[in-house]
Order: structure tokens, then C-alpha cells, then sequence
């Protein structure tokens, strides 16, 4: 396949060899083991577990009363390193609350770790195939994406729009705490960090180690552990000391990087590893060490002298055909046919709200915004929030998929309130909020070809 394809082309190839890869794998699999449930389940549930025809792991639950409705479930992350079952079997612990309203659940762990979206789809494809095949043959089927599993839904919801009898096999997607931007924009930040971290406290690389360029995140034979830049980022800013016990150099670098980047302290390291290991896994594994992170023509603000921080900082162009290949597999089209409803925390430390706007944007270049609904909620967590949340969202996906009428955002908060009589937690979902464009949160940049976005 050339290398100069643009990203269209290579997103149908990658269509044409999915739906062959699937063809033969479903072929394989072999039919899923009662096990106990998980911790967390209704106690008359009944598990299955197995691993697919491709390596990957996954757990089924399905309630005693059962509404006919399987919810997909697409994991965020992405896990770095060979999956594992546990994976899976914490997911539907965590979402226990979707079988506790009578839904199926079916979530995998995905054959491989690290950044590759149109693979996971896939695997949770295969799983849903797997579902229908052992267990049942659902009324309706949801597709619900967690962080970056948002972005694999999504994708999913793409790839098979129409891959039975003429019709997409998921009637509606949930996607939560999206990582919806594509690869190049969700992630850019993260560049954004590295190199304003390194300018301030140039300890990552240090300077009696290799140097190489952040794009990399980190080169394939590095030793470093997450233990080691942790405490590399504490010596530099004292992020694990109470602010009293930082000294004014430490709280000007912290304090700088933070209002630079737009994010809290809570979030700083988990960033920091992300641009590290996931950038490597990205670089190296994916695009055969081609950079499809640039920041060429990004302002930085916020720091405490932002001359001085703009003339210093690392300037790295991205590699057109590097950014193309990883948009084949991570960027989002908009073609999604079926009813799509985010959610989305409005002070989401990790996966930034104003994705959403980058979401809206994609959906409307696709004509597809009559499909999309979108809310708000004040919380600031991005893993999880308040259980009753998540059954007034799935009750307002599947309304929307019968009846063909959009929901609201004040229904489904109303929904809400009536679901915390039954299950633990607060509601918490703004109705008012709008999102502000990506671009308000992360600095404007030149990028390859025609993407300007």
C-alpha cells in the first residue's frame, strides 16, 4: 500500500479488509464458559466468559429479567502491553449498574494493547457476532464507548454501517467521556505538554541522557519507568508536596505548566505518561517511527514569561504521510447512521469537554447532526460517574431508537432523578452548558495538506 495514499483511501481499505477479517474469524469462535459473576453483579445474573477467535477476552452478563437489549461495551485506556481477562471483568464490575436495568452486557479487552481503533472496533464487533451466535438474539443493540472506547464505538459505528441485510447491527451509540477529536487533535496536547514541561524543567530527557525528539515520547530502548518520571516531575515541581512545601522555583514551573496546558494538578503525570509510553506505542509500533504530532505555529500562554517560553520550546513539524496513516485508524468521518448520544463531564480533567465541539463539527461536515444529541454534566471525573446517570441515558438511546424522536437533555436529566430512587448517587447533568471549540483549549497550529482544522 503506498505511503502517499490519502486518508480516505487507506480508511477503505482498512473497511474492505475488516469486514474480510471478521468473515473468517467468526468462523472460529468457540462457544463462551458459564462463570461467576464479577463483583457488583445482581446475584441472579448470568456470566459467560471466553477469549475470541483473535486473542481477545471478554465477559457476558445477562439479568434474569432481561429486556431484550445488549449493550456493546468498548473500554477506554488504551491498555499498553498483551491483554488480560481481568480487563474485561473490571469493566463490568464498573458498569454494573447496566445490568442492575436489565440490559446485556458484552464488553472485550481487545486482541492487542496500545492506540489502534479500527482493530478494537473489530474485536468488539466479533463479540457482539459471538453474543448472537451463543447466547441470544438481542431487539436492539447499543453500542457504548468509555474515553477512548468513544472513539472506537465511533468508529465502529462507521466501519459497519451497513454490514447486515443493507442495515448497521448497532441500532444506537452511547458514547461517554469521548475522546472524539481524531488521533492528531485528541492528542496534540500531550505534545503541547512535553515540550513546555521540558523547556522549564529539562529533566525528560535529562541532559546526560540521549536526546531524541518528544514527538517519540520516549526511544525504544529506554529503561525509564513510570516511577522514575514521576519523581523526575516531583523534583522539577513538587507536585507531590502540599503547596506550602514547594519551593518558589517548584511553584512557578507547576504553576506555569498547568495554566500553559489548561489542566489541573490531578491530571499533570497521568498526561505526562500518556505523551511518554502511549506517543511510543503510536510512533513506533504504528506509523514505523514517523511523527504525526507537530506544534509549528502554536502560541503558548499562561506562563509567567511566555516570550521567553515560545522561544524556547521544541518546534516539531508533522509528517504528512504519518498523519495520514494514523488518521485512517483513529480520525472519525461523521457517517454514522443511527442515533448517537455523548456525554460528556464538563470539568474532564483527562479527556478535555470541548471534544465534543470537534465531534459536533465532524457530524455536521457528514450532514449526520440530526443524529446527534449531545449533554453535560457539572462533575469533574472522567472514568465514572453517579450510577443513576447511566440508565437515563440508555433509557433516553433506546426511546430515541423506537420512537424515533430525539430526546432532550432536560428529559434525560428528569429521567435521572426518577432513577436515584432506585440506584445510588446524584444526578448532576447541566442542560444549559454549551461547549467551547476545541481550539479554546489548545493552541491553533499549522498542520500538513489540507487539514486545518
Amino acid at each position: 500500500m503506498s505511503m502517499r495514499m490519502n486518508s480516505n483511501a487507506l480508511r477503505w481499505a482498512f473497511s474492505v479488509c475488516t469486514v474480510l477479517f471478521l468473515n473468517a474469524a467468526q468462523a472460529q469462535s468457540t462457544a463462551p464458559q458459564t462463570a461467576n459473576c464479577p463483583s457488583g453483579l445482581p446475584s441472579d445474573a448470568r456470566c459467560l466468559t471466553g477469549q475470541d477467535s483473535a486473542g481477545a477476552f471478554y465477559w457476558i452478563a445477562v439479568p434474569a429479567v432481561w429486556n431484550q437489549v445488549l449493550v456493546m461495551h468498548a473500554h477506554g485506556g488504551p491498555e499498553l502491553g498483551e491483554p488480560k481477562a481481568q480487563r474485561s471483568a473490571d469493566d463490568l464490575t464498573r458498569w454494573a449498574v447496566t445490568v442492575k436495568a436489565g440490559y446485556a452486557w458484552a464488553g472485550s479487552t481487545f486482541r492487542q494493547g496500545g492506540v489502534e481503533v479500527r482493530a478494537a472496533a473489530e474485536d468488539t464487533e466479533r463479540l457482539r457476532q459471538i453474543f448472537v451466535q451463543h447466547v441470544a438474539k438481542p431487539k436492539l443493540t447499543l453500542l457504548h464507548g468509555q474515553s477512548w472506547g468513544a472513539g472506537v464505538a465511533a468508529k465502529g459505528a462507521e466501519i459497519y454501517a451497513a454490514s447486515s441485510n443493507g442495515r448497521s447491527p448497532y441500532d444506537g451509540v452511547l458514547l461517554t467521556s469521548g475522546v472524539l477529536g481524531g488521533g492528531a487533535r485528541s492528542y496534540e496536547f500531550r505534545l503541547d505538554l512535553r515540550v513546555v514541561y521540558q523547556a522549564l524543567c529539562n529533566n525528560h530527557p535529562l541532559p546526560s541522557e540521549p536526546q531524541y525528539p518528544l514527538w517519540q515520547g520516549l526511544p525504544p530502548d529506554s529503561k525509564l519507568t513510570r516511577a522514575d518520571l514521576s519523581k523526575r516531575v516531583n523534583d522539577c515541581t513538587g507536585l507531590n508536596l502540599k503547596a506550602e512545601q514547594r519551593s518558589v522555583d517548584q511553584q512557578r514551573k507547576l504553576s506555569s505548566i498547568l495554566n500553559v496546558i489548561r489542566i489541573p494538578e490531578r491530571s499533570l503525570l497521568g498526561h505526562l505518561n500518556w505523551g511518554t509510553w502511549h506517543f511510543a506505542d503510536v510512533v513506533f509500533k504504528r506509523l514505523n517511527g514517523s511523527n504525526p504530532w507537530g506544534n509549528v505555529g502554536a502560541v503558548y500562554s499562561g506562563s509567567d514569561d511566555d516570550a521567553a517560553l515560545n522561544g524556547t520550546v521544541a518546534r516539531y513539524r508533522a509528517d504528512a504521510d504519518a498523519v495520514a496513516r494514523f488518521a485512517a485508524d483513529t480520525d472519525l468521518t461523521g457517517r454514522i447512521t443511527v442515533p448517537v448520544l455523548t456525554a460528556h463531564a464538563v470539568h474532564d480533567a483527562v479527556a478535555f469537554v470541548e471534544l465534543e465541539s470537534a465531534f459536533f463539527e465532524i457530524m455536521q461536515s457528514a450532514g449526520n447532526t440530526k443524529n446527534l444529541l449531545q449533554v453535560f454534566t457539572e462533575e469533574s471525573e472522567h472514568s465514572y460517574w453517579s450510577d443513576p446517570e447511566y440508565p437515563a441515558l440508555l433509557e433516553a438511546l433506546q426511546a430515541w431508537v423506537e420512537s424515533g424522536a430525539k430526546p432532550s437533555a432536560q428529559g434525560i436529566s428528569d429521567a435521572c432523578k426518577q432513577f436515584a430512587s432506585t440506584y445510588p448517587g446524584a444526578c448532576h447533568f447541566d442542560v444549559n452548558y454549551r461547549v467551547l471549540p476545541l481550539s479554546s483549549r489548545v493552541a491553533q497550529r499549522q498542520r500538513p495538506n489540507s487539514e486545518s482544522r
